[in-house]
């Protein structure tokens, strides 16, 4: 949870209206009300591990928009992912060795790349190109939402009250932050 301070910050500093500030707020609520409490221990180490990520997130946020911004269609995308492959591709030649080669590893290695690579980060790519920080930033705590329901849906997970709530408080948040918006006549 601590992560989402990250995006939820990002919408903060970057919204330009106290309505929308109020709902990153909104959303920020609903995502604490979804964390786990009670039955552990804080671990100083994790939390700044976690506020750590949070603003490594939100700077990815920022470059990513300004990357695809800069870069027409997925060639910001296809750059960052080559970069990555080749930095990473002699770790995985040294610890699988011919093996990484096999056609059903290259096979299943492409499937994965699509799926949670390439059509994801198309996806996100896209959004911050056309939505203003702020409403990316809220948008993305739907994520720990889309994770409860998903664990309620396909693991039979019990939601309590406090995690509906929570629930309840993201939706409205995404929801209002992507209203459209009414300009009054004269601005």
């Amino acid at each position: 949870s601590l992560e989402f301070l990250g995006p939820l910050g990002l919408a903060i500093a970057t919204s330009r209206e106290w309505g929308d500030m109020m709902w990153a707020v909104v959303a920020g609520i609903g995502v604490v009300l979804l964390a786990p409490w009670g039955g552990f221990q804080v671990d100083p180490w994790g939390i700044l591990l976690a506020l750590l990520a949070a603003g490594g997130w939100a700077t990815y946020i920022v470059l990513s928009a300004k990357t695809g911004r800069a870069l027409p269609g997925g060639q910001g995308l296809a750059w960052a992912m080559a970069i990555g492959a080749v930095l990473l591709l002699p770790i995985g030649i040294s610890s699988a060795g011919m093996r990484l080669l096999s056609p059903q590893i290259l096979a299943l290695g492409l499937g994965v790349a699509l799926l949670a690579s390439v059509i994801p980060y198309s996806c996100e790519l896209e959004a911050l190109r056309l939505l203003p920080m702020y409403v990316v930033g809220i948008l993305l705590s739907l994520e720990p939402v889309v994770a409860a329901l998903s664990g309620w849906l396909i693991l039979g997970e019990v939601l309590n009250v406090r995690a509906m709530i929570a629930i309840v408080l993201v939706a409205i948040a995404a929801a209002g932050v992507s209203r459209p918006q009414q300009k009054e006549i004269g601005e």
